[in-house]
């Protein structure tokens, strides 16, 4: 593992707090050490919105759990129906668990915080892993490609439903005109269903922005604070070093005064 990689599973592991002032001396560790593109590179890595840096708690500190989810997922994409029980309990156990970080940790444990934490979860354990991120170091929260993916019932679903569709088209008299109420009622339904589901992922779309955007203003305010207590220190050294001079400058014109008058 390179340099620039440790330091990345190092910043990754800080309390959310202080991933902000970590990362800024990991940065100094690299370019002390003469990585500077690594250094470059490191402080440009966000700060994770909450839930997404309880998720990479999880990893480093429940490894065992997390693997755990991915491999009955993996299972049910295959068609094994028992994993799904499998699937929920993993899952479940690291949403608990993320309360306890999160708690332990100082920050808070919402509803909201917690269903994006088992969104990611979901999303993670749909893909096999953390790619393109480093594992642990997941930068945004993720949506999992959807229940079809993962096998969840899906199919089953459709059939079931494909089936009643057809029952009911060959057992349906049409009205006058051509046109199926039934076929109608259920048309406007999948619509309307859609529409919320739409509406739905819009929803989340916009707090998973608004914690994005939160995260990088708090990292601004932080690195605004960190700048003004350099300005300020940097200022009170500059007046100090003035007044030095000042003195140097009294003591020669004394020392001058003195020679020529002998």
């Amino acid at each position: 593992m390179s340099a620039y990689d440790q330091a990345v599973a190092v910043l990754y592991q800080a309390a959310f707090g202080e991933f902000v002032a970590e990362r800024k001396r990991l940065a100094g560790e690299l370019k002390d050490a003469g990585d500077k593109a690594g250094s470059a590179l490191l402080l440009k890595l966000p700060r994770p919105p909450v839930s997404v840096w309880a998720v990479n708690q999880l990893w480093w500190r429940e490894r065992e759990a997390f693997e755990a989810l991915v491999s009955a997922a993996s299972q049910v994409k295959i068609g094994d129906r028992e994993a799904s029980q499998r699937h929920r309990e993993a899952l479940a156990k690291l949403r608990e668990r993320a309360t306890q970080i999160l708690l332990e940790g100082g920050n808070g444990a919402s509803e909201q915080t917690l269903r994006r934490v088992t969104t990611t979860l979901s999303a993670l354990a749909a893909t096999g892993g953390f790619e393109p991120d480093a594992p642990g170091a997941l930068s945004a929260d993720r949506d999992p490609p959807g229940f079809e993916a993962l096998g969840f019932g899906a199919a089953p679903s459709t059939s079931t439903s494909s089936a009643a569709s057809t029952s009911t088209a060959a057992t349906a008299t049409p009205t006058r005109g051509g046109t199926d109420p039934a076929a109608e009622a259920a048309a406007q339904r999948a619509a309307e269903a859609e529409r919320r589901r739409a509406e739905a992922a819009e929803r989340e779309r916009r707090l998973a922005e608004r914690e994005r955007l939160s995260a990088a203003l708090r990292d601004a305010q932080a690195l605004r604070e960190t700048q003004q207590r350099e300005l300020g220190r940097l200022r009170g050294e500059l007046d100090s070093a003035e007044q030095g001079l000042r003195q140097t400058q009294a003591l020669l014109a004394e020392l001058e005064q003195e020679l020529a008058s002998l």
